[in-house]
């Protein structure tokens, strides 16, 4: 039975204009996006078995072209579609760390940074500079490593402080592993990061970790 058959208030459509986009599932979510389904299976039909193939949305979202299009109905129009539909995401959420802001809610840059560096295959290290009133004056990503860490440089990290003309700054990184937990190296070179901006009367905010579905605060947990 074609989608357009079924009861109003049971289209996925229809569902999200009517209660809004919390009251759709994820394979309704994704079906209003694939618009049509293929020869005997619904756009929702179609989308179960997707995220029945990768697990979830996430996963669908991460996986590369070829894995992408090798499911049936699946080609590259749909695939820059989506991936479309991610990057719009991600920017929205970019603006709500938008240059000139200050930052009064954690959870707005934890949004962000997970945004931008969950999907990393490897560790990255970035920094959020700031002026002295905390608004944001660019983010950065100073260092990059193997999927077990990345090495981090005081001396650079104060020499890009410095050249952002910062009063204040946020450190991040990710864990590809998806466990967001600090390790004993993430607590020391935080140490060894807070002293060396102390020289230079540069305030270390926090330190936050991303993993797969949390970020940890390094403030929030008393380790600064």
């Amino acid at each position: 039975m074609a989608i357009t058959d079924w009861p109003a208030d049971e289209r996925p459509r229809e569902k999200m204009l009517n209660k809004g986009p919390e009251a759709v599932s994820d394979a309704e979510l994704l079906a209003i996006f694939l618009r049509v389904g293929v020869a005997g299976k619904t756009a929702v039909d179609l989308a179960r078995e997707l995220l029945i193939e990768f697990g979830d949305i996430r996963r669908l979202l991460d996986a590369d072209l070829a894995t992408f299009t090798a499911i049936k109905g699946m080609g590259d129009a749909k695939y820059v579609q989506l991936q479309a539909a991610l990057e719009i995401g991600k920017r929205y959420l970019a603006q709500e760390m938008i240059v000139g802001d200050a930052i009064t809610q954690p959870e707005k840059i934890k949004r962000f940074l997970q945004a931008k560096m969950r999907a990393y295959g490897q560790e990255v290290f970035a920094c959020v500079y700031l002026d002295n009133q905390h608004r944001v004056l660019e983010y950065k990503e100073l260092f990059y490593g193997t999927i077990d860490g990345a090495s981090v440089y005081p001396r650079e990290v104060v020499k890009q402080t410095l050249a952002a003309n910062a009063a204040a700054v946020i450190f991040a990184h990710n864990h590809p592993s998806g466990i967001a937990e600090p390790s004993m190296s993430d607590k020391q070179i935080t140490k060894r990061l807070v002293k060396a901006l102390n020289l230079v009367d540069v305030r270390v905010l926090d330190h936050m970790i991303v993993g797969d579905s949390t970020v940890v605060s390094f403030a929030e947990r008393g380790l600064l």
